[in-house]
């Protein structure tokens, strides 16, 4: 006879080995222009977190308890930069390993007077494992990820489960993940995974409308140029 409780004990060790070993990303070489370069230098040391284990307190980290947005993957920035400097009554917390991508952030957050943005240039995984706390963060903002089309990377999408586990286990109750794409069998993966994600919920039916408070980015023109339907998903931690 099966048993059960051996089988539950195996699939979370596989989920585990492929959450610690399996990368959702690729660190491609990037070409940091003079400014980015400057930048990353020199504002480093005041609005990126290094990255340790060792749980963060946001309260401290931005002196104030106003609710939390994690973006994982903000590329260069750009629409990271605009929604902080739209809402300043939230904090945000940008993850990249792109190194230009938070050369040019770290730019952005000086020349809009931005306090309410900070970094860690770090594998996002590892991040949200060891410096996220438990019900702690707002919304998760995701803005084209890579879609690895090829089947055999399937494993490095990052929304899938259990990767989506651990992000509704570090949301609040009413905390949303906030998904968009161009690549529309990577949008309807992610819809039947965080369906089945226990904890969270579809804030619509099916794909979610556009959020109009979301500024375009480079992948969504080039998207939209090579006639890609833009999805975007909400799901709610209930």
């Amino acid at each position: 006879m099966e048993n059960i409780a051996d089988n539950d004990e195996e699939r979370t060790n596989n989920m585990d080995v492929m959450m610690r070993t399996v990368h959702t990303f690729v660190m491609r070489a990037g070409r940091m222009t003079a400014a980015q370069k400057r930048d990353y230098e020199t504002l480093s040391a005041l609005w990126c977190i290094p990255y340790r284990n060792e749980a963060l307190n946001f309260s401290e980290l931005f002196g104030n308890n106003n609710p939390v947005t994690v973006e994982i993957g903000f590329g260069m920035g750009k629409a990271t930069a605009i929604i902080a400097s739209e809402n300043p009554d939230k904090n945000y917390l940008g993850l990249e390993v792109h190194t230009p991508g938070v050369g040019k952030l770290l730019g952005d957050i000086r020349d809009l007077g931005l306090e309410n943005l900070r970094i860690v240039e770090h594998d996002a995984m590892d991040v949200l494992k060891n410096m996220i706390p438990d019900s702690s963060v707002d919304a998760f903002h995701i803005f084209f990820p890579d879609p690895w089309p090829k089947k055999k990377h399937f494993k490095r999408r990052l929304v899938q489960r259990p990767r989506t586990d651990l992000l509704a286990g570090k949301l609040k109750k009413k905390g949303y993940l906030y998904m968009v794409t161009d690549w529309l069998p990577y949008a309807e993966f992610a819809l039947d995974e965080l369906s089945v994600t226990p904890g969270l919920k579809n804030m619509y039916q099916g794909f979610a409308p556009h959020q109009e408070w979301r500024p375009e980015t480079k992948f969504e023109n080039k998207g939209k140029k090579a006639d890609r339907p833009i999805s975007e998903i909400m799901f709610v931690r209930e």
